[in-house]
């Protein structure tokens, strides 16, 4: 009885790791997949490559890619580099003024074949997301309850 005392007290003072929201996001050249439906528009091999790409072809492309809408709580970014040969990055900030007041997640050292994870607490507004090393679009994510 004791034995089982015991056991239910760890339990109960144990934390508990909730579980988050996985969201999967792909890079490739001066892109990511799924906003994007798929498309793979351009193979470009430098930073530079993929900004002129993106000068003549971004404002088009995010007119037609799928915004992300979630409620708001916790996730975790699972940001792959598909096949891009140099290293990436992830940035999500908030959008406007929320990039002063809505939390923000960023980080590098995706490389090519690999993945990196990002946690993040998401509150109520409009968010941008993002690879600065790529470079890519500012794709939209939305939260809302």
């Amino acid at each position: 009885m004791r034995w089982l005392l015991l056991i239910l007290m760890v339990m109960v003072s144990t934390p508990v790791a909730w579980a988050v929201e996985t969201i999967e996001l792909t890079q490739t050249s001066c892109q990511f997949i799924e906003p994007e439906k798929g498309d793979q528009h351009y193979r470009g091999n430098s930073y530079e490559a993929c900004q002129r790409f993106n000068e003549k072809s971004a404002e088009d492309r995010l007119d037609r890619s799928k915004v992300i809408e979630l409620k708001p709580g916790d996730y975790l970014f699972r940001v792959h580099n598909r096949d891009v040969p140099y290293e990436l990055g992830f940035w999500l900030r908030g959008e406007g003024i929320g990039r002063l007041t809505l939390p923000s997640v960023s980080g590098g050292g995706i490389e090519t074949g690999s993945f990196r994870e990002y946690r993040i607490t998401l509150k109520e507004g409009d968010y941008r997301y993002s690879c600065p090393l790529n470079p890519t679009p500012d794709y939209k994510l939305v939260v809302k309850p």
